[in-house]
């Protein structure tokens, strides 16, 4: 996962609110940081948008391939 893929499945899980959750949701999984603190001090974003699934109970279902777009026909 890049970084504008971990964007995208930010948006598109949890729309307006997605930026609030990534610059103040505390994250236990990535040392106690928010998502954006993690995400720059180098945690990989797949790791990071792992996390964030966790603590905010999004299905599995809507975990992988998130934030990917549709293959070019």
């Amino acid at each position: 996962m890049r970084h504008s893929e971990f964007e995208r499945a930010v948006a598109d899980e949890f729309g307006a609110t997605g930026a609030a959750l990534v610059d103040d949701l505390v994250l236990t999984a990535v040392g106690g940081r928010t998502a954006r603190q993690a995400l720059a001090a180098g945690v990989p974003p797949r790791e990071v948008w792992q996390a964030l699934c966790v603590e905010t109970d999004v299905p599995i279902a809507r975990r992988h391939g998130a934030g990917r777009l549709e293959p070019r026909r």
